[in-house]
C-alpha cells in the first residue's frame, strides 16, 4: 500500500496528492518506511554512484588519474552546462577518446545559457550535452582499464556484469531484473528497501577497510563536495547538498526516486514518488533531511521546496505544496 505524501492546495482545496514510498535504513536495519517497503522499482540515476564503484575499484580511475570532480562527474545528471560540457570533453581526449566513443546518446542541454549559445551559433547539440555523459566517461574510463570491447552497454560486457555484481553484493539481495536507461544503459531494478539498504553501505564505509570501502567513501565524498558537477545550478540536488556543507551526499532519478547517504548518522534513504513527479521526491528527501537533523527547515534550499509556495507568472501566490497530514508526524 503506498503512503500519501505530498499534496498540493489551490484556494483552500486539496487539487493533487502524491503517494510513494521511503525507507530509511541503519545499522540494526530498517529505522523508519513508509508505504511498501519491498516494491521493486528501477532506480534510474539514483543509482550512479553503484554504476561508478567497478571504476574505482578495479583502479581505472587512478591508473588514469582521475580527480574528486572527476568522481563527482561519473554520479551526475547534469545540466549540459559549460563546465559539464568542457569537462566530459577533455576527459575523453586524457582517454584518447572522443564523442563518438560514446555511446549515451544526443539531446538539448538543460542548461538555457549552453542552449542559447548553440542556437547563436547554429550548433547541435552533441552527446556531451546529455545529462548522462560523465557516467559514460567513467564507464569508459573502466573499459579502457579493462582492455574489453568499445560496445560497454551491452550485459554481457566486462563492465556492466562488474556493475551487476557490485549492485547485489552491495544493496545484498538479487537484482529484479532490468530496463534500458534514457542514456541506454542498463537499469537494474531493486527494492527500496535494496536501494536503502546499498546507500547504507556508502554511509557507514570507512576509508582504508577494505577496497570496496574506500571506493564508497571516494565516491560519496566527490558528491557532496562537489555538488555543481552532480546536477547544476538551480536543481535539487546540488542545492540540497550545497545547504548541507559537503556533508550528505544526495542523488535523484527519473521518475521521482531520490536517495540519500548521511555518513555522520550512518543511514541510507531511498524514496520513490509513485506517479513520478519530481516535485513531490524533492519535497519528501528535503523532509526526511530535516528530520535527521542534516538540513535547516529555513534554508532557502529547503523553503524552495517544502512548503513550496506555488506563485503565477504575475507573481501571485496561489497555492502551496505541503506534506500530508500523519506523514512524518
Amino acid at each position: 500500500m503506498r503512503q500519501d505524501m505530498v499534496e498540493l492546495w489551490r484556494g483552500g482545496r486539496l487539487e493533487s496528492l502524491h503517494s510513494g514510498h521511503a525507507v530509511v535504513w541503519g545499522q540494526g536495519g530498517i529505522v523508519e518506511s513508509w508505504g511498501a517497503p519491498e516494491t521493486v522499482i528501477f532506480p534510474r540515476s539514483s543509482c550512479k554512484m553503484l554504476q561508478a564503484l567497478p571504476m574505482v575499484e578495479s583502479g581505472a580511475a587512478d591508473a588514469f588519474g582521475l580527480t574528486e570532480r572527476h568522481l563527482a562527474l561519473s554520479c551526475a545528471s547534469h545540466q549540459g552546462a559549460a563546465l559539464h560540457v568542457g569537462m566530459t570533453r577533455d576527459w575523453l581526449a586524457h582517454l584518447a577518446l572522443a564523442e563518438p566513443d560514446l555511446r549515451c546518446g544526443a539531446h538539448e542541454p538543460y542548461d538555457k545559457e549552453e542552449r542559447n549559445r548553440l542556437i547563436r551559433s547554429g550548433e547541435s547539440p552533441c552527446q556531451l550535452h546529455n545529462n548522462c555523459s560523465g557516467k559514460h566517461c567513467g564507464m569508459l574510463t573502466t573499459t579502457k582499464h579493462l582492455k574489453a570491447g568499445p560496445e560497454y552497454l551491452e550485459l554481457d560486457h566486462p563492465l556492466q556484469k562488474a556493475i551487476w555484481a557490485a549492485t547485489e553484493e552491495v544493496c545484498e539481495e538479487t537484482v529484479a531484473g532490468y530496463g534500458i536507461d534514457g542514456c541506454s544503459a542498463p537499469n537494474l531494478a531493486l527494492s527500496l528497501t535494496g536501494l536503502a539498504r546499498g546507500m547504507y553501505r556508502f554511509a557507514a564505509a570507512q576509508e582504508g577497510r577494505s577496497v570496496r570501502d574506500t571506493a564508497m567513501v571516494r565516491l560519496a565524498q566527490a558528491m557532496a563536495k562537489h555538488p555543481e558537477l552532480v546536477a547544476g545550478e538551480g536543481r535539487a540536488c546540488t542545492e540540497l547538498m550545497r545547504a548541507m556543507g559537503g556533508r550528505v551526499a544526495i542523488k535523484t532519478g527519473a521518475e521521482a526516486v531520490f536517495v540519500a547517504i548521511l555518513p555522520e548518522q550512518k543511514l541510507g534513504m531511498a524514496v520513490k514518488i509513485a506517479d513520478g513527479n519530481s516535485r513531490a521526491s524533492e519535497a519528501v528527501i528535503t523532509a526526511l533531511l530535516v528530520k535527521y537533523g542534516v538540513l535547516e527547515a529555513n534554508h532557502p534550499a529547503a523553503l524552495k521546496r517544502l512548503p513550496a509556495v506555488q506563485r503565477n507568472w504575475r507573481g501571485f501566490e496561489t497555492g502551496e505544496l505541503r506534506l500530508s497530514a500523519g506523514f512524518l508526524a
